[in-house]
């Protein structure tokens, strides 16, 4: 059976919340595979809002699995807070439908706490981050100190992760005049959330093989966005992790060989959240309509996001990046009644034109969008079901944006109602 990938192909809030659970009621299995809880998806079902942050879209969905992977970092008392929530709006979470990985690493208060703490007191660059602590959990994870879910197993085990832990963090807490952890408090911390987490622990990458040679279908969920990627992204204003579709195979133990489709989600004009070069970012009216019209503010921040026209440069790079094979297009109704229409194509650099955004944060800044003006449309395209209910503008502004990232668009969206949706393409179809 044909397992799917889905990413974000811009700087994230594409809407993958509606896709992703869209798609999920056609898959057994959906298993997040990085970033933690600082990224947010808002499902939409039969009129109630659920907003997730950590927990795989699928949760609410009766009768899949799902799965949180080695590749995301780990808040265990956001994931009880999540988990409250969600019951109390009637979903029901068991360790028969939620794993976790045993390996997938802790995010603990200091590292919330050091987040906070550099973003507060760098008067160079600001990265723009959440101040959650997902970035000192990842340099935990590759500095080999960090507490994973399987150590809150043993309390021997536990004490000695959490002595290496502090011998790196007090060290970097005095030198930023903060008060050393207090490590009693921590480890009883650590042994009164345990349970909670425990309960959903497994050997993930076991399940997810047990799943495949079932011919069970998977459904592996990104969180953010590719220009979020830590090595292909906007550097340094990036997430802590790889975002890119390869990442699902490395964040849930899985092989690349597991992987048919890979479905990059892609808004039909351009946002991004925080600090960053924004190449076709807005500062005039048609930037506030976009927002205004497309309610553009983070699901976790409350951020109001930075917009701009649709950037075809940068998503077809991130097409190529994660080996994109469809779009999933969304929020074209955004775009209703705008007399023009305007699509970067190009980028203008020292006199320069370039295909490509280039690697150093300088160049990236000092970019500027070469446009394509289209026409734009009267008529309303929210709710379309068919390509027959679409204005003929709004039919050639998609084409056009077929041919300029040079990659077809699989799934059109047209609402945040999951039934308002054309398949074009089936990312599951053998």
């Amino acid at each position: 059976m044909a397992n799917v990938v889905v990413v974000g192909a811009q700087w994230g809030d594409e809407g993958k919340g509606k896709i992703v659970d869209w798609l999920s009621e056609r898959a057994d299995v959906i298993a997040r595979f990085q970033g933690g809880h600082n990224a947010g998806h808002t499902l939409v079902i039969d009129g109630e809002v659920f907003k997730l942050s950590l927990l795989p879209s699928g949760i609410v969905r009766g009768g899949k699995l799902s799965v949180i992977g080695n590749g995301v970092v780990l808040d265990p008392w956001h994931l009880k807070e999540e988990i409250a929530k969600l019951r109390g709006q009637g979903v029901d979470i068991t360790p028969k439908n939620l794993v976790i990985a045993e390996n997938t690493p802790l995010i603990l208060p200091v590292h919330g706490e050091l987040d906070r703490a550099r973003e507060g007191q760098n008067t160079v660059a600001k990265i723009g981050t959440t101040g959650r602590g997902i970035g000192p959990a990842y340099e935990d994870k590759v500095g080999r100190r960090a507490i994973r879910v399987a150590d809150l197993a043993d309390r021997e085990t536990l004490e000695k992760r959490i002595d290496r832990l502090l011998q790196h963090h007090d060290t970097l807490r005095r030198g930023m005049g903060l008060p050393e952890v207090d490590r009693k408090a921590l480890l009883a911390a650590l042994e009164e959330i345990a349970p909670s987490v425990l309960q959903f622990a497994a050997p993930v990458w076991k399940v997810l093989a047990e799943k495949r040679k079932a011919g069970k279908r998977i459904l592996f969920e990104g969180a953010q966005g590719a220009l979020l990627d830590i090595d292909f992204g906007t550097y340094p204003f990036v997430t802590s992790s790889n975002v890119i579709a390869g990442q699902a195979a490395t964040g849930t133990g899985v092989g690349p060989g597991a992987i048919d489709f890979v479905l990059g989600i892609v808004k039909a004009y351009t946002t991004r959240v925080g600090e960053g070069p924004f190449t076709a970012e807005l500062h005039d009216a048609d930037g506030q309509r976009l927002g205004e019209r497309g309610h553009e503010f983070g699901t976790v921040t409350g951020r109001q996001r930075r917009c701009g026209w649709f950037d075809a440069v940068l998503v077809k790079q991130t097409c190529a990046t994660s080996g994109v094979s469809g779009i999933a297009f969304t929020k074209l109704d955004v775009l209703d009644g705008f007399e023009t229409l305007k699509i970067c194509v190009a980028y203008e650099l020292d006199g320069k034109r370039l295909d490509y955004l280039p690697t150093a944060a300088e160049a990236q800044a000092r970019c500027k969008p070469i446009y394509e003006e289209m026409p734009g449309w009267s008529d309303s395209t929210e709710g379309a079901r068919s390509w027959n209910d679409l204005p003929a503008a709004a039919i050639k502004y998609v084409r056009r944006v077929e041919e300029l990232i040079d990659c077809p668009v699989a799934l059109l969206s047209t609402s945040p109602e999951r039934e308002d949706t054309i398949l074009v393409t089936d990312p599951f179809a053998d």
